[in-house]
């Protein structure tokens, strides 16, 4: 599997190659290799609810991962940052225009095109006839970029549907928890999805076998997006939000609201710690803690299983403003004691990695149902605005992991920095990456939820029919 880290200087089909020859040939073995790469993302497309990417275009790192990283680095960035801006002005369209499921439906096609792409050939480089790096950094950029753009039109719309199926807030937080524990289910999914190919494919190479796990992957992801369009009514059919009588609100509206800024910032350092944490598990359970080959796919299995769990367990709970910002808190303590445990866990002691695992799978569900629940609470009634609201909030999150996930990533590989922090200190940038940043983003999230002041919802009735 040290195939997949490979020197800068040679291509990816080179590594492919490498790496096929240095797979384990047991289905089992195989399994683990979907802890790397493309798996973190590509189970949502079988989810009926779309979440928000873990890591958009993270799987694209790990498809090209013998290029130079600063390269991938930059793929990786370059999602984000369309992601980000593309979120923006998705919100503001939505908002004007309506017709969330026509939005849903097309952010759909262009992710099922884009992330079909990443695993075929450099399209630019066949048309040009080159096998330039730098052309390559460029197609898969250009990939990369569109999978993103589909991927914010679909994640406005389905957190924008959320509020306009219910004014009530407990509804409202059961129905994000409903979503969140989808999204692990979908994840999950993957692991048998390629368990199977690997069992069925054994004799081809690891390449085709990746790729057919991405289009198996995305053929279930579109049956299910059917039945998700088909089955669903447009909320905004019986719903007054998108009534035309009803003034728009304004951006300035939101601006001007203490509140949106403290949503802003719990909702963007709650993303950073899944999404840096996510993209540095496999890193450290393979190179800092030296666990076996099979560990590479329990950890993150385990996560998925526990934060299932807690999101089923969410949605029975009654929801108050108060125990919003209590159970988010709880969260973040989990996150901080979690994170604390891996900066100091030592390689001997790898086993309790699988305890760690189930707090983080808990904080982790904790910390993203309330803080995509708070802002439904910012939302409140005012509808015509609420598409706004989640994409410019997205698009804070992507921009900022997309910069943390560039620095941090660029470091990774650096031989230099990576000898420094081993002599002096005794940690790597993985280590602290996935230890000390999410637990330093989970104190700060946890003192601006503290200086919150949610409206009170408890004198709303807690039980009241979807509107959808």
């Amino acid at each position: 599997m040290h195939a997949v880290a490979a020197p800068d200087a040679r291509g990816w089909r080179a590594a492919a190659n490498e790496l096929s020859c240095a797979m384990p040939t047991s289905p089992k073995a195989r399994i683990e290799a979907i802890s790397f790469g493309f798996c973190p993302n590509a189970p949502r497309y079988l989810c009926t609810v779309p979440a928000p990417e873990s890591r958009p275009g993270g799987f694209l790192n790990q498809s090209t991962s013998a290029r130079r990283r600063c390269d991938a680095a930059t793929v990786m960035l370059s999602g984000q940052l369309a992601d980000g801006f593309t979120t923006i002005f998705v919100g503001e369209l939505m908002d004007r225009f309506g017709h969330f499921k026509l939005w849903h439906a097309g952010g759909s096609i262009l992710v099922a095109i884009s992330f079909s792409s990443v695993f075929g050939s450099c399209v630019p480089c066949k048309l040009m006839g080159t096998d330039s790096s730098t052309l390559e950094t460029v197609g898969y950029s250009t990939f990369a970029a569109i999978f993103n753009v589909g991927w914010a039109v679909t994640q406005v719309a389905h957190m924008s549907m959320v509020n306009c199926m219910s004014s009530n807030p407990t509804s409202r937080v059961s129905l994000v928890s409903c979503r969140n524990a989808f999204t692990m289910v979908a994840n999950l999914s993957l692991y048998g999805i390629a368990l199977l190919i690997f069992t069925l494919l054994q004799s081809v190479n690891v390449l085709v076998q990746y790729r057919w796990i991405a289009y198996v992957s995305i053929s279930l992801g579109c049956c299910f997006v059917v039945i998700f369009l088909v089955g669903t009514k447009e909320p905004g059919s019986i719903r007054h939000c998108m009534d035309k009588s009803l003034s728009r609100i304004s951006w300035a509206y939101w601006f001007k609201k203490v509140l949106y800024y403290q949503v802003a910032l719990v909702y963007t350092l709650t993303r950073l710690v899944t999404n840096v944490s996510q993209a540095f598990l496999a890193f450290y359970v393979i190179n800092d803690l030296e666990m076996n080959q099979y560990s590479k796919a329990l950890v993150p299995a385990i996560i998925y299983i526990c934060s299932l769990i807690v999101s089923v367990i969410l949605q029975e709970t009654r929801w108050s403003s108060w125990r919003l910002k209590l159970y988010f808190s709880a969260g973040a303590v989990l996150w901080i004691l979690s994170g604390l445990g891996i900066v100091f866990l030592p390689s001997r002691m790898h086993n309790l990695m699988y305890a760690i695992s189930t707090i983080i799978g808990a904080a982790n569900a904790l910390m993203t149902v309330t803080s995509i629940s708070m802002e439904g609470v910012l939302v409140g009634e005012d509808l015509n605005g609420c598409a706004f609201v989640y994409g410019s909030l997205s698009f804070v999150d992507k921009v900022s992991c997309g910069v943390a996930l560039y620095v941090l990533e660029s470091y990774q590989g650096s031989t230099k920095i990576r000898s420094n922090l081993g002599t002096a200190f005794g940690y790597s940038v993985t280590r602290l990456g996935l230890g000390l940043v999410p637990a330093v983003c989970s104190l700060l999230s946890a003192i601006v939820a503290y200086t919150m002041d949610l409206p009170d919802t408890r004198r709303r009735p807690l039980v009241e029919p979807l509107l959808a």
